[in-house]
């Protein structure tokens, strides 16, 4: 197995647990806590949840990202970003940095003060939650499907 390979099934895995945990979240989580009968002990489930999640993706975004690049410099695949024909690989540089920026620098400034201020309307931050969440689970899974399609030439 050569180290692209590696890079490769390192990329991919790093993927499916940012994507697919936040699948979870967004069709699952997110439904059930808005359905409570009390909206802050939905509320209580969602951070629960979402705390875990974002530890774990803490590492999984950044090895997205750092395979990714390893990938493209061991194979000189910088020029391909500027072809008009793999504007997908564009499309993924897009939102691995969206995704580091929520993670890195959104979250942490105002993350706590966003569910501290959504106590006292607990179903309505869970609702602008699951929107925004929705909203970024369908850019992914439009990146990731481009992706695979042009990474096997049916886009170019």
């Amino acid at each position: 197995m050569d180290d692209v390979t590696l890079a490769r099934a390192f990329h991919v895995l790093a993927i499916i647990h940012w994507i697919g945990g936040m699948a979870v979240v967004t069709l699952v989580v997110l439904p059930l806590a808005c359905r409570f009968a009390d909206p802050h002990e939905g509320l209580a489930l969602f951070e629960s949840v979402e705390r875990r999640f974002s530890a774990q993706v803490r590492l999984s975004v950044p090895v997205a990202g750092l395979s990714g690049f390893y990938m493209a410099e061991r194979l000189d695949a910088w020029a391909r970003f500027l072809d008009s024909a793999q504007w997908w690989l564009g499309g993924m540089l897009l939102l691995w940095l969206l995704f580091m920026t929520i993670l890195f620098v959104v979250e942490p400034a105002i993350g706590v003060r966003l569910f501290e201020a959504g106590r006292s309307d607990p179903a309505g931050l869970l609702s602008r939650v699951a929107r925004v969440h929705w909203l970024l689970l369908g850019a992914s899974a439009g990146v990731a499907g481009t992706a695979v399609l042009g990474a096997h030439g049916l886009l170019g």
